[in-house]
């Protein structure tokens, strides 16, 4: 019998149960479109979270020294970078966007009426790298280099701290020599990025006053690079080996990220799969009950010479159309779910904050993955005809005399 007259006769025996048929297809698009929307909202967050880590905080590259550590903020001689300003003349290239030396600090902020620890930012204003600071202003102006009282501090924390423009506060430190150290600074703007780092954990100062504060000589804590392209990240560090200073990549800057990442991606792994067993389940149930009411009707088919294979064959039809038409569905309804979390977007509010270890906005968005799509359309399709081969065995298994006498 043709392979098209067995695609006929399978479309008609689903089409006997249209409402069965309905539904099964709608759980198969709906199993597809929930695992779409999902992976897709997982990995906007995943990839929002790494390119916030870069644009705002590591950079592509940075330049440490050796014995720089960075969760310990030093401000040591010999852990800081010497010469940083020659170092960021040396990255300059086409693919570089902006290289500048930073500063990095732990300080104590107080008010009248309270206190914060914050990370100290002792930065170069007028590189790009602070573009996002710039552009998230909500009052006041940002730094210029030559400022010796300026500070600028994100709007969250001022709200806290009931800090406006203008208002001077204290600052300690403990500086290169071991000492405390202290002084006023003038809040100059205040910042809104929805990263909750920032906002409520920083406070940005020029990089000249960074280091007469922190009594660290011309040396800086790193130096930061930003590229072009995100590609070209190799080429660049590899031209700047050999020059005193450890070359770290964003891939090492954010380690704890990227294994993150990988942990989070396994358990959603096996999250996909029960959602397509529980799919294929179905599948398999609406193919049983398709063949226990058709028993005579597969005899009538066998005493006429269907073969055995055939009849499997016709049920691998079956389930082919319920996988493909509900697939079809399901990648269209996740995909606009999709396109709305990429475009829209999801306000999480303070939840990122509590997401150890991951850079979070306060607003999400999903990210379109073409490959896991497909991927997925893919599984789900092989489980449900591995579901589909039960029924289709038990279907050709039938003897025609047996089947004939069924009530």
């Amino acid at each position: 019998m043709a392979l098209t007259k067995l695609w006929t006769i399978a479309y008609r025996d689903l089409m006997r149960n249209r409402r069965r048929t309905l539904f099964t297809m709608l759980a198969v698009a709906l199993g597809l479109a929930l695992l779409v929307l999902l992976n897709g909202w997982i990995a906007g967050i995943l990839e929002g979270s790494l390119q916030i880590s870069i644009r705002y905080q590591t950079g592509h590259i940075q330049l440490r020294a050796p014995s720089y550590e960075s969760d310990q903020l030093s401000l040591l001689w010999k852990d800081l970078v010497d010469e940083p300003e020659a170092l960021a003349a040396a990255a300059d290239s086409d693919s570089v966007m902006a290289a500048s030396p930073v500063l990095w600090a732990s300080v104590i902020l107080s008010t009248n009426e309270d206190t914060a620890g914050l990370r100290l930012y002792g930065v170069e204003p007028e590189s790009k790298l602070y573009d996002p600071f710039r552009a998230a202003l909500t009052t006041g102006e940002f730094l210029t280099a030559d400022d010796r009282d300026g500070v600028v501090i994100g709007q969250k924390l001022a709200n806290e701290l009931g800090i406006d423009v203008g208002q001077k506060i204290n600052l300690a430190i403990v500086n290169a020599d071991g000492q405390p150290d202290e002084a006023l600074f003038t809040v100059r703007g205040l910042f809104s990025t929805g990263i909750f780092a920032y906002d409520e954990g920083a406070v940005f100062m020029p990089l000249a006053k960074a280091r007469a504060f922190g009594g660290t000589g011309d040396r800086a804590s790193a130096v930061v690079i930003l590229l072009n392209d995100q590609e070209a990240t190799d080429a660049v560090a590899a031209g700047l080996a050999n020059r005193g200073a450890d070359v770290l990549t964003w891939r090492d800057l954010n380690e704890l990220l990227l294994m993150t990442v990988q942990t989070g991606m396994s358990f959603y792994y096996i999250l996909d799969f029960i959602v397509i067993l529980i799919v294929a389940v179905i599948i398999a149930n609406t193919l049983l009950m398709a063949v226990f009411e058709r028993v005579r009707e597969m005899g009538i088919l066998a005493a006429l010479g269907m073969k055995a294979r055939q009849i499997r064959l016709m049920f691998l039809l079956e389930a082919s159309i319920l996988g493909l038409v509900g697939i079809l569905a399901g990648l269209v309804l996740g995909s606009l779910g999709v396109a709305y979390l990429a475009n829209v977007g999801v306000n999480i509010g303070d939840i990122g904050a509590a997401a150890g270890g991951v850079t979070m906005g306060s607003v999400v968005y999903g990210r379109f993955v073409p490959s896991t799509f497909l991927g997925l359309s893919v599984a789900t399709f092989i489980i449900i005809l591995l579901a589909s081969l039960y029924p289709a065995w038990y279907a050709s298994k039938l003897e025609p005399v047996q089947a004939l006498h069924a009530l």
